[in-house]
């Protein structure tokens, strides 16, 4: 399989050579360690390119240590649900290089900026999203998109600069992608209807198979 990276670069280079190559954000929220190397290789066989454990999973730093190692090379690896500035640390230790939160908390993208890794805030307005970019956000959440919609952000994106990513999350499934893709999203993070906890690896696998092929389809 092609590396995603063919010479060093930043944290933030690889993230955007990553999000080229799939825009589409595995979340693993609950998977256990011994559980992720599996999980996490049949994602990238899939297709995929940026994976995220969530901080409120079992011993999420020892997963997202195994992926980064696993998968260095094929796959950006972080941590989602940061939500403390002393997390951002922990996860850089354990090789995250991607700092992902359900808010727009300025201090933790400043200090996962500041660090050379790549923040990925949840917003829900405009005043948050500005704050975020301003604080160094690399994209944006829109979390969640289930209390959102397309036209809401197809109006956002009228007033944001026109290279921000926005990734709408939260009850995201192939039916509905092209829908937001039209209004704007540049990507997706995936979260139960891509991985649940009990899945096994091959199950993944099928499914992350079917959001790349809505993905290429829309």
């Amino acid at each position: 399989m092609t590396s995603i990276t063919t010479s060093p670069v930043t944290h933030r280079q690889a993230f955007d050579e990553a999000f080229a190559t799939c825009p589409l954000i595995a979340i693993l929220r609950g998977v256990k360690p011994e559980q992720v190397e599996a999980i996490g290789e049949a994602l990238v066989e899939a297709g995929f390119t940026i994976l995220e454990v969530p901080m409120n999973s079992p011993d999420p730093l020892d997963s997202i240590a195994r992926l980064a190692r696993t998968l260095k090379g094929r796959a950006v690896v972080g941590a989602g649900t940061v939500l403390r500035v002393e997390d951002v640390e922990a996860v850089g230790a354990a090789g995250g290089t991607l700092i992902i939160a359900p808010n727009a908390n300025v201090r933790v993208i400043a200090a996962a900026t500041e660090r050379g890794y790549v923040a990925l805030p949840g917003i829900a307005t405009p005043t948050e999203a500005f704050a975020a970019l301003e604080a160094g956000a690399a994209a944006l959440k829109l979390f969640p998109a289930e209390a959102a919609s397309p036209a809401v952000l197809k109006a956002m994106r009228a007033v944001l600069p026109k290279d921000t990513r926005v990734l709408p999350v939260g009850g995201i499934v192939p039916e509905i992608m092209t829908d937001w893709r039209k209004a704007g999203a540049a990507g997706f993070g995936l979260g139960s209807a891509l991985y649940a906890p009990g899945m096994t690896a091959a199950d993944v696998g099928a499914r992350a198979r079917g959001f790349v092929e809505a993905l290429q389809a829309g």
